[in-house]
């Protein structure tokens, strides 16, 4: 017998976490719902829990950087089905946020029963997208090789640039994810290699750029 699923619901305003708690009451079989009102909480809460079934990720709170953020929580538990929440739904940031893996998008204009829909197919292995929008081609090949090169990562990869756009140190790195600090470097040229810039800093430019556009309005 199934222990019932558990969500997270990672979004900074109340009053919205408290409707998506609604919504995702009327799914079956739903057991825990643990809730985190800034990115520090919800990248806590996905590393310390290995049982979660679905992440519902506003990308516009308090710590993260757009898009940044998903590839960050993807860095940590890539096995995780993401489901991006945003009031910023034009067809550039659902297809971004599909292709950098998350494996859905939820306008927060949604309806209950649209936003239930949603999470029923995630749950099932699908992937979702609000209907009737076109969701195009990437038109700045800039962003497009970005895109490739962050869709080459290994986990532990984007988990290490993640951390690398925190600022974190090797030494400091190494200690977080418990390797040595020459495992560290060496996921750190690996990275530089993929993304095909010579420093961390170019990493971390390159990552702002999936991070700030089009996002810099998103709610």
């Amino acid at each position: 017998m199934s222990p019932g699923y558990k969500f997270v619901i990672a979004d900074d305003h109340p009053l919205f976490r408290g409707a998506l708690k609604q919504a995702l009451a009327g799914v079956s079989n739903v057991a825990t719902i643990l809730e985190a009102g800034d990115f520090d909480s919800a990248k806590a809460i996905v590393a310390g829990n290995d049982d979660i079934d679905l992440v519902l990720l506003d990308l516009a709170m308090p710590g993260a950087a757009g898009l940044s953020g998903l590839i960050s929580l993807r860095g940590i538990n890539a096995a995780v089905p993401l489901v991006v929440v945003s009031a910023h739904d034009d067809p550039e940031t659902i297809r971004r946020s599909l292709e950098l893996g998350a494996s859905g998008f939820i306008s927060k204009s949604a309806s209950m029963e649209d936003i239930r829909g949603a999470v029923e197919t995630v749950l099932g292995g699908g992937v979702t997208a609000p209907a009737g929008i076109d969701l195009g081609v990437e038109r700045d090949p800039e962003i497009s090789d970005l895109i490739k090169r962050l869709q080459s990562l290994t986990p532990q990869q984007t988990r290490v640039l993640g951390m690398l756009a925190e600022g974190l140190l090797n030494k400091q790195i190494a200690y977080e994810l418990g390797v040595s600090e020459a495992t560290i470097k060496a996921h750190v040229s690996a990275v530089l290699h993929k993304l095909g810039v010579d420093s961390r800093t170019q990493a971390v430019i390159l990552l702002s750029r999936i991070g700030a556009d089009p996002l810099q309005a998103a709610g």
